[in-house]
Protein backbone atom coordinates (compact mmCIF):
# COMPACT_ATOMS: atom_id res chain seq x y z
CA UNK A 1 0.00 0.00 0.00
CA UNK A 2 1.09 3.75 -1.15
CA UNK A 3 1.75 6.13 1.57
CA UNK A 4 -0.99 8.42 1.62
CA UNK A 5 -0.15 12.33 1.95
CA UNK A 6 -1.79 14.97 4.03
CA UNK A 7 -4.16 16.84 1.19
CA UNK A 8 -4.61 20.10 3.58
CA UNK A 9 -2.29 22.44 3.98
CA UNK A 10 0.28 22.63 6.12
CA UNK A 11 -0.58 25.80 8.10
CA UNK A 12 -4.04 24.82 8.31
CA UNK A 13 -2.94 22.19 10.64
CA UNK A 14 -1.32 24.23 12.34
CA UNK A 15 -3.31 27.13 13.00
CA UNK A 16 -5.53 23.93 14.07
CA UNK A 17 -3.19 23.32 17.06
CA UNK A 18 -2.94 26.60 17.56
CA UNK A 19 -5.98 28.01 18.68
CA UNK A 20 -7.55 24.50 19.85
CA UNK A 21 -5.66 25.82 23.48
CA UNK A 22 -4.53 22.07 23.62
CA UNK A 23 -0.78 21.16 25.06
CA UNK A 24 1.75 20.68 22.51
CA UNK A 25 4.76 18.91 22.82
CA UNK A 26 8.13 20.14 23.54
CA UNK A 27 8.40 20.10 19.68
CA UNK A 28 5.53 22.17 19.19
CA UNK A 29 3.24 18.88 17.55
CA UNK A 30 0.23 18.20 20.12
CA UNK A 31 -0.15 14.13 20.12
CA UNK A 32 -3.59 12.14 19.82
CA UNK A 33 -3.98 8.85 20.14
CA UNK A 34 -5.95 6.63 17.85
CA UNK A 35 -7.31 3.82 19.49
CA UNK A 36 -8.42 0.81 16.82
CA UNK A 37 -10.19 -2.16 16.89
CA UNK A 38 -8.04 -3.38 14.57
CA UNK A 39 -5.11 -6.25 14.91
CA UNK A 40 -2.68 -8.13 12.95
CA UNK A 41 -2.25 -7.42 9.37
CA UNK A 42 -5.10 -4.98 9.19
CA UNK A 43 -3.52 -3.15 12.33
CA UNK A 44 -0.53 -2.72 10.48
CA UNK A 45 -2.52 -1.01 7.50
CA UNK A 46 -3.67 1.42 9.79
CA UNK A 47 -0.09 1.97 11.10
CA UNK A 48 1.35 2.67 7.63
CA UNK A 49 -1.64 5.60 7.26
CA UNK A 50 -1.13 6.81 10.23
CA UNK A 51 2.58 7.34 9.21
CA UNK A 52 1.44 8.39 6.56
CA UNK A 53 -0.29 11.45 8.33
CA UNK A 54 2.31 12.04 10.93
CA UNK A 55 4.81 12.43 7.77
CA UNK A 56 2.61 14.68 5.89
CA UNK A 57 2.27 17.77 8.01
CA UNK A 58 4.21 19.22 11.67
CA UNK A 59 1.54 20.02 13.88
CA UNK A 60 -0.05 17.17 15.17
CA UNK A 61 2.03 13.41 15.70
CA UNK A 62 -0.88 10.40 15.58
CA UNK A 63 -0.05 7.78 18.20
CA UNK A 64 -1.60 4.22 17.42
CA UNK A 65 -2.77 1.66 19.65
CA UNK A 66 -4.08 -1.35 18.65
CA UNK A 67 -7.21 -2.43 21.32
CA UNK A 68 -9.69 -5.14 20.60
CA UNK A 69 -11.50 -4.82 23.35
CA UNK A 70 -14.39 -3.28 23.00
CA UNK A 71 -15.75 -3.14 26.42
CA UNK A 72 -12.04 -1.63 27.59
CA UNK A 73 -13.03 1.24 24.87
CA UNK A 74 -16.84 1.97 25.89
CA UNK A 75 -14.96 2.04 29.42
CA UNK A 76 -12.83 5.04 28.33
CA UNK A 77 -15.52 6.99 26.68
CA UNK A 78 -17.71 6.69 30.04
CA UNK A 79 -15.22 7.96 32.18
CA UNK A 80 -14.51 11.53 32.77
CA UNK A 81 -10.53 11.56 31.56
CA UNK A 82 -10.49 9.17 28.54
CA UNK A 83 -7.40 7.56 27.31
CA UNK A 84 -7.74 8.20 23.26
CA UNK A 85 -8.86 10.81 21.08
CA UNK A 86 -10.33 8.99 17.86
CA UNK A 87 -11.57 5.31 17.80
CA UNK A 88 -13.57 3.20 15.47
CA UNK A 89 -16.62 1.13 15.85
CA UNK A 90 -19.86 -0.40 13.82
CA UNK A 91 -22.70 2.35 12.39
CA UNK A 92 -25.33 0.53 14.53
CA UNK A 93 -23.97 1.84 18.12
CA UNK A 94 -23.86 5.28 17.01
CA UNK A 95 -27.82 6.48 18.08
CA UNK A 96 -26.80 4.57 21.24
CA UNK A 97 -23.79 6.13 22.30
CA UNK A 98 -24.78 9.51 20.74
CA UNK A 99 -27.98 9.48 23.21
CA UNK A 100 -25.47 8.75 26.43
CA UNK A 101 -23.71 11.66 25.09
CA UNK A 102 -19.98 10.17 25.29
CA UNK A 103 -19.91 11.03 21.63
CA UNK A 104 -18.49 14.58 20.17
CA UNK A 105 -20.60 15.96 17.93
CA UNK A 106 -19.30 16.44 14.60
CA UNK A 107 -21.09 18.88 11.88
CA UNK A 108 -19.31 22.06 13.16
CA UNK A 109 -15.56 20.39 12.86
CA UNK A 110 -16.65 18.65 9.78
CA UNK A 111 -17.59 22.16 8.72
CA UNK A 112 -14.41 23.86 9.56
CA UNK A 113 -12.00 20.68 8.20
CA UNK A 114 -14.35 21.21 4.59
CA UNK A 115 -15.57 17.46 4.96
CA UNK A 116 -18.23 16.84 2.30
CA UNK A 117 -20.51 14.41 3.85
CA UNK A 118 -22.30 14.06 0.55
CA UNK A 119 -19.74 11.73 -1.19
CA UNK A 120 -20.28 8.79 1.46
CA UNK A 121 -22.96 5.99 0.88
CA UNK A 122 -26.59 7.27 1.88
CA UNK A 123 -27.24 3.81 3.66
CA UNK A 124 -23.71 4.49 5.92
CA UNK A 125 -24.38 8.02 6.59
CA UNK A 126 -27.64 7.16 7.91
CA UNK A 127 -26.18 5.19 10.69
CA UNK A 128 -24.27 8.14 11.48
CA UNK A 129 -26.71 10.46 12.49
CA UNK A 130 -28.59 10.79 15.95
CA UNK A 131 -31.93 13.55 16.03
CA UNK A 132 -30.18 15.58 12.91
CA UNK A 133 -26.80 15.80 13.74
CA UNK A 134 -23.84 13.65 12.62
CA UNK A 135 -21.69 11.75 15.69
CA UNK A 136 -19.50 9.49 13.19
CA UNK A 137 -17.72 9.01 9.46
CA UNK A 138 -17.97 5.86 7.52
CA UNK A 139 -14.36 5.13 7.09
CA UNK A 140 -15.45 1.78 5.02
CA UNK A 141 -18.88 -0.24 4.10
CA UNK A 142 -20.12 -3.93 3.62
CA UNK A 143 -22.62 -5.03 1.46
CA UNK A 144 -24.21 -8.59 0.70
CA UNK A 145 -24.63 -10.06 -2.22
CA UNK A 146 -24.81 -13.94 -3.01
CA UNK A 147 -22.21 -16.11 -3.32
CA UNK A 148 -22.35 -19.68 -5.78
CA UNK A 149 -20.13 -22.30 -6.50
CA UNK A 150 -20.31 -22.72 -10.23
CA UNK A 151 -18.86 -26.48 -10.36
CA UNK A 152 -21.98 -27.37 -8.05
CA UNK A 153 -24.34 -25.02 -9.92
CA UNK A 154 -23.65 -26.33 -12.96
CA UNK A 155 -23.47 -30.09 -12.08
CA UNK A 156 -26.97 -29.64 -11.37
CA UNK A 157 -27.94 -27.45 -14.43
CA UNK A 158 -28.50 -24.33 -12.92
CA UNK A 159 -27.79 -20.81 -13.12
CA UNK A 160 -27.27 -18.36 -10.27
CA UNK A 161 -31.06 -17.49 -9.21
CA UNK A 162 -31.99 -14.09 -9.57
CA UNK A 163 -35.85 -14.36 -7.99
CA UNK A 164 -37.03 -16.04 -4.78
CA UNK A 165 -38.72 -18.36 -7.14
CA UNK A 166 -35.63 -19.13 -8.59
CA UNK A 167 -34.14 -19.26 -5.41
CA UNK A 168 -36.39 -21.59 -4.27
CA UNK A 169 -36.38 -24.02 -7.25
CA UNK A 170 -32.40 -23.95 -6.77
CA UNK A 171 -32.46 -25.07 -2.91
CA UNK A 172 -33.23 -28.80 -3.45
CA UNK A 173 -31.66 -29.23 -7.28
CA UNK A 174 -28.51 -28.36 -5.18
CA UNK A 175 -29.14 -30.22 -1.45
CA UNK A 176 -28.04 -33.65 -0.54
CA UNK A 177 -28.87 -36.37 1.52
CA UNK A 178 -27.36 -39.36 2.16
CA UNK A 179 -29.50 -42.64 2.33
CA UNK A 180 -30.42 -41.90 6.53
CA UNK A 181 -31.28 -38.49 5.43
CA UNK A 182 -28.79 -36.66 6.90
CA UNK A 183 -27.41 -33.49 4.90
CA UNK A 184 -24.37 -33.53 2.99
CA UNK A 185 -24.78 -30.79 0.93
CA UNK A 186 -27.16 -27.68 1.82
CA UNK A 187 -28.14 -25.69 -1.08
CA UNK A 188 -28.35 -22.39 0.99
CA UNK A 189 -26.58 -21.48 3.72
CA UNK A 190 -25.33 -18.68 5.73
CA UNK A 191 -22.27 -17.19 7.77
CA UNK A 192 -24.18 -15.08 10.10
CA UNK A 193 -28.11 -15.65 10.31
CA UNK A 194 -29.26 -12.57 11.37
CA UNK A 195 -27.48 -10.72 8.59
CA UNK A 196 -28.66 -13.22 5.68
CA UNK A 197 -32.50 -13.03 7.45
CA UNK A 198 -32.43 -8.99 7.82
CA UNK A 199 -31.15 -8.90 4.24
CA UNK A 200 -33.63 -11.01 3.16
CA UNK A 201 -36.44 -9.04 4.25
CA UNK A 202 -34.86 -6.33 2.61
CA UNK A 203 -35.35 -8.63 -0.86
CA UNK A 204 -38.58 -8.87 -0.03
CA UNK A 205 -39.42 -5.43 0.32
CA UNK A 206 -39.51 -5.25 4.10
CA UNK A 207 -38.20 -2.91 6.70
CA UNK A 208 -36.91 -3.23 9.97
CA UNK A 209 -36.90 0.34 11.42
CA UNK A 210 -39.82 1.67 9.21
CA UNK A 211 -39.93 3.55 5.87
CA UNK A 212 -38.42 6.92 7.56
CA UNK A 213 -34.57 6.76 8.15
CA UNK A 214 -34.88 9.92 9.99
CA UNK A 215 -37.80 8.77 12.08
CA UNK A 216 -37.31 5.15 12.72
CA UNK A 217 -38.98 2.64 14.73
CA UNK A 218 -38.76 -1.32 15.43
CA UNK A 219 -41.15 -2.81 12.81
CA UNK A 220 -39.96 -6.77 12.76
CA UNK A 221 -43.54 -7.86 12.01
CA UNK A 222 -43.91 -6.01 9.19
CA UNK A 223 -44.95 -8.08 5.78
CA UNK A 224 -42.00 -8.31 3.88
CA UNK A 225 -40.17 -9.55 6.84
CA UNK A 226 -42.58 -11.98 7.70
CA UNK A 227 -42.38 -13.15 3.90
CA UNK A 228 -38.90 -13.35 4.48
CA UNK A 229 -38.96 -15.75 7.21
CA UNK A 230 -41.47 -18.10 5.85
CA UNK A 231 -39.13 -18.18 2.80
CA UNK A 232 -36.54 -19.72 5.19
CA UNK A 233 -38.56 -21.96 6.84
CA UNK A 234 -40.58 -23.06 3.21
CA UNK A 235 -37.20 -23.79 1.76
CA UNK A 236 -35.02 -24.93 4.61
CA UNK A 237 -35.99 -25.38 8.13
CA UNK A 238 -39.66 -27.22 6.92
CA UNK A 239 -37.96 -29.14 3.62
CA UNK A 240 -35.28 -30.65 5.55
CA UNK A 241 -36.11 -30.56 9.38
CA UNK A 242 -34.53 -28.33 11.87
CA UNK A 243 -32.68 -31.12 13.59
CA UNK A 244 -31.07 -32.54 10.63
CA UNK A 245 -30.03 -28.72 9.68
CA UNK A 246 -28.75 -28.38 13.29
CA UNK A 247 -26.34 -31.97 13.17
CA UNK A 248 -25.32 -30.52 9.67
CA UNK A 249 -24.24 -27.54 10.81
CA UNK A 250 -22.49 -28.73 13.76
CA UNK A 251 -20.05 -30.23 11.63
CA UNK A 252 -18.66 -26.86 9.50
CA UNK A 253 -15.62 -26.00 9.75
CA UNK A 254 -14.39 -22.37 10.74
CA UNK A 255 -15.68 -19.47 9.05
CA UNK A 256 -12.90 -18.77 6.21
CA UNK A 257 -10.73 -20.57 6.96
CA UNK A 258 -10.10 -23.41 4.89
CA UNK A 259 -12.41 -25.57 6.28
CA UNK A 260 -14.60 -22.95 5.91
CA UNK A 261 -17.89 -25.00 4.26
CA UNK A 262 -19.20 -22.77 1.32
CA UNK A 263 -14.85 -23.30 0.91
CA UNK A 264 -15.12 -27.04 1.38
CA UNK A 265 -18.57 -27.40 -0.82
CA UNK A 266 -20.90 -28.21 1.78
CA UNK A 267 -22.98 -25.43 0.57
CA UNK A 268 -23.55 -24.29 -2.70
CA UNK A 269 -24.67 -21.02 -1.79
CA UNK A 270 -24.12 -18.33 0.90
CA UNK A 271 -25.06 -14.92 1.44
CA UNK A 272 -21.81 -13.29 2.78
CA UNK A 273 -19.87 -9.77 2.14
CA UNK A 274 -17.07 -8.59 0.13
CA UNK A 275 -14.00 -9.67 2.32
CA UNK A 276 -14.76 -12.85 0.81
CA UNK A 277 -12.80 -11.78 -2.64
CA UNK A 278 -9.96 -11.62 -0.53
CA UNK A 279 -10.34 -14.50 1.86
CA UNK A 280 -11.26 -17.40 -0.97
CA UNK A 281 -8.08 -16.65 -2.92
CA UNK A 282 -6.34 -17.02 0.04
CA UNK A 283 -8.07 -20.07 1.82
CA UNK A 284 -9.66 -21.49 -0.72
CA UNK A 285 -7.44 -21.34 -4.31
CA UNK A 286 -9.17 -23.94 -5.98
CA UNK A 287 -12.76 -22.93 -5.30
CA UNK A 288 -14.48 -21.64 -8.74
CA UNK A 289 -16.76 -18.92 -7.49
CA UNK A 290 -19.02 -16.37 -8.40
CA UNK A 291 -21.22 -13.49 -6.82
CA UNK A 292 -24.49 -12.02 -8.32
CA UNK A 293 -27.10 -9.99 -6.08
CA UNK A 294 -29.69 -10.92 -3.69
CA UNK A 295 -32.21 -12.75 -5.61
CA UNK A 296 -35.67 -10.54 -5.22
CA UNK A 297 -39.00 -11.11 -4.33
CA UNK A 298 -40.55 -8.80 -7.18
CA UNK A 299 -38.59 -6.53 -10.81
CA UNK A 300 -38.72 -3.37 -8.37
CA UNK A 301 -37.06 -4.74 -5.65
CA UNK A 302 -33.90 -5.23 -7.77
CA UNK A 303 -30.71 -4.49 -6.51
CA UNK A 304 -32.10 -4.56 -2.44
CA UNK A 305 -29.50 -5.49 -0.06
CA UNK A 306 -28.03 -4.75 3.31
CA UNK A 307 -25.09 -2.24 4.02
CA UNK A 308 -23.49 -2.19 7.25
CA UNK A 309 -20.37 0.28 7.84
CA UNK A 310 -17.22 0.84 9.90
CA UNK A 311 -17.07 4.49 11.50
CA UNK A 312 -14.41 6.72 12.88
CA UNK A 313 -15.55 8.44 15.77
CA UNK A 314 -14.50 11.26 18.61
CA UNK A 315 -14.94 10.79 21.58
CA UNK A 316 -17.13 13.36 24.41
CA UNK A 317 -14.01 13.03 26.73
CA UNK A 318 -11.36 13.60 24.05
CA UNK A 319 -9.12 16.51 24.86
CA UNK A 320 -8.03 16.96 21.22
CA UNK A 321 -11.25 17.60 19.11
CA UNK A 322 -9.44 19.77 16.38
CA UNK A 323 -6.55 17.76 15.78
CA UNK A 324 -8.63 14.49 15.95
CA UNK A 325 -10.65 15.89 13.15
CA UNK A 326 -8.07 16.55 10.92
CA UNK A 327 -6.82 13.30 10.82
CA UNK A 328 -10.39 11.85 10.72
CA UNK A 329 -10.63 14.14 7.15
CA UNK A 330 -6.88 12.62 6.10
CA UNK A 331 -8.41 8.76 7.28
CA UNK A 332 -11.72 9.51 4.69
CA UNK A 333 -9.95 11.63 1.98
CA UNK A 334 -9.79 9.37 -1.67
CA UNK A 335 -6.49 8.07 -1.25
CA UNK A 336 -6.62 6.94 2.78
CA UNK A 337 -9.96 5.54 1.84
CA UNK A 338 -8.73 3.17 -1.38
CA UNK A 339 -5.71 2.54 0.26
CA UNK A 340 -7.43 0.77 3.59
CA UNK A 341 -10.11 -0.94 1.88
CA UNK A 342 -7.80 -2.34 -0.88
CA UNK A 343 -5.51 -3.62 2.62
CA UNK A 344 -8.58 -4.89 4.33
CA UNK A 345 -10.85 -6.10 1.73
CA UNK A 346 -13.54 -3.80 2.55
CA UNK A 347 -15.33 -1.46 0.80
CA UNK A 348 -14.56 2.13 0.53
CA UNK A 349 -17.36 4.25 2.21
CA UNK A 350 -17.05 7.20 -0.99
CA UNK A 351 -19.23 5.65 -3.68
CA UNK A 352 -17.05 7.83 -5.81
CA UNK A 353 -14.53 4.88 -5.63
CA UNK A 354 -16.83 2.42 -6.16
CA UNK A 355 -15.54 2.93 -9.90
CA UNK A 356 -11.53 2.98 -8.93
CA UNK A 357 -9.66 0.45 -11.14
CA UNK A 358 -7.81 -0.31 -8.15
CA UNK A 359 -10.41 -2.33 -6.91
CA UNK A 360 -10.47 -4.25 -10.55
CA UNK A 361 -7.59 -6.41 -9.71
CA UNK A 362 -9.97 -8.29 -6.94
CA UNK A 363 -12.04 -10.84 -8.59
CA UNK A 364 -15.97 -10.32 -7.90
CA UNK A 365 -15.43 -7.44 -6.05
CA UNK A 366 -17.57 -5.15 -8.21
CA UNK A 367 -20.38 -7.24 -7.55
CA UNK A 368 -20.22 -5.65 -4.17
CA UNK A 369 -19.16 -1.84 -4.99
CA UNK A 370 -22.00 -2.07 -7.38
CA UNK A 371 -24.35 -2.70 -4.56
CA UNK A 372 -23.58 -0.10 -2.80
CA UNK A 373 -24.45 2.60 -4.92
CA UNK A 374 -28.11 0.81 -5.26
CA UNK A 375 -31.25 2.93 -4.68
CA UNK A 376 -32.30 -0.50 -2.76
CA UNK A 377 -29.62 -0.91 -0.52
CA UNK A 378 -30.63 -0.48 3.08
CA UNK A 379 -28.58 -0.15 6.59
CA UNK A 380 -30.84 -1.52 10.04
CA UNK A 381 -30.67 1.80 11.75
CA UNK A 382 -28.51 2.71 14.86
CA UNK A 383 -31.22 4.29 17.09
CA UNK A 384 -30.68 3.98 20.30
CA UNK A 385 -33.07 0.73 20.49
CA UNK A 386 -30.25 -0.85 17.72
CA UNK A 387 -28.64 -3.06 20.78
CA UNK A 388 -31.99 -4.44 22.20
CA UNK A 389 -33.55 -5.12 18.90
CA UNK A 390 -30.48 -6.87 17.60
CA UNK A 391 -30.16 -9.25 20.24
CA UNK A 392 -33.57 -9.77 19.58
CA UNK A 393 -34.20 -10.45 16.78
CA UNK A 394 -30.92 -12.81 17.16
CA UNK A 395 -32.81 -14.79 19.25
CA UNK A 396 -36.25 -15.11 16.98
CA UNK A 397 -34.30 -15.92 14.28
CA UNK A 398 -32.90 -19.05 16.16
CA UNK A 399 -36.31 -19.87 16.89
CA UNK A 400 -37.59 -19.75 13.40
CA UNK A 401 -34.12 -21.43 12.16
CA UNK A 402 -34.62 -24.33 14.55
CA UNK A 403 -38.52 -24.47 13.89
CA UNK A 404 -39.38 -23.79 17.65
CA UNK A 405 -41.70 -20.52 16.55
CA UNK A 406 -43.20 -19.65 13.58
CA UNK A 407 -42.41 -15.80 11.59
CA UNK A 408 -45.36 -14.66 13.17
CA UNK A 409 -45.15 -15.54 16.89
CA UNK A 410 -41.08 -14.82 16.80
CA UNK A 411 -42.00 -11.42 15.03
CA UNK A 412 -45.14 -10.87 17.48
CA UNK A 413 -42.67 -11.34 20.38
CA UNK A 414 -40.12 -9.25 19.26
CA UNK A 415 -42.34 -6.23 18.53
CA UNK A 416 -43.97 -6.26 22.51
CA UNK A 417 -40.63 -6.36 23.84
CA UNK A 418 -39.77 -3.24 21.43
CA UNK A 419 -42.55 -1.69 22.96
CA UNK A 420 -40.43 -1.31 26.03
CA UNK A 421 -37.57 -0.38 24.29
CA UNK A 422 -35.34 2.93 25.12
CA UNK A 423 -36.14 5.46 21.89
CA UNK A 424 -33.73 8.11 23.19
Amino acid sequence: MNVVKLGMPLVLVAALAACSGNAADPGGKTTITFSYLWSGPEGAAIEKLIAGFNAGQNAIVVKGVSSPDTQKQLASMSSANGTFDISDHFGNTVGSWAAKGILTPLDDLLKEQGVDTGVFAPAAMEQMRHKGQTYALPIAVHTFQLLYNKKLLAEAGIEPPRTMDELAAAVPKLTKTDGKGAITQLGLGWSDLPTSLTTLGYAFGGTWDGADPASPSPTPAEPGNLAALTFWQDNITKKYGADQVSTFKAGWGQYMSAQDPFYTGKLAMVIDGEWQAVSIPKNAPGLEWGVSPIPVARPDLAGATQLTASTLFIPANSKHRKEAAAFMKYMVSETAARDLSLALGNLPARTGLADDPAFAKIANFDAWLQAMKSPKVRSLSSAPYAAEYTADLAGAFDSVNRGTASPQEAMAKVAGRAAGYAKG
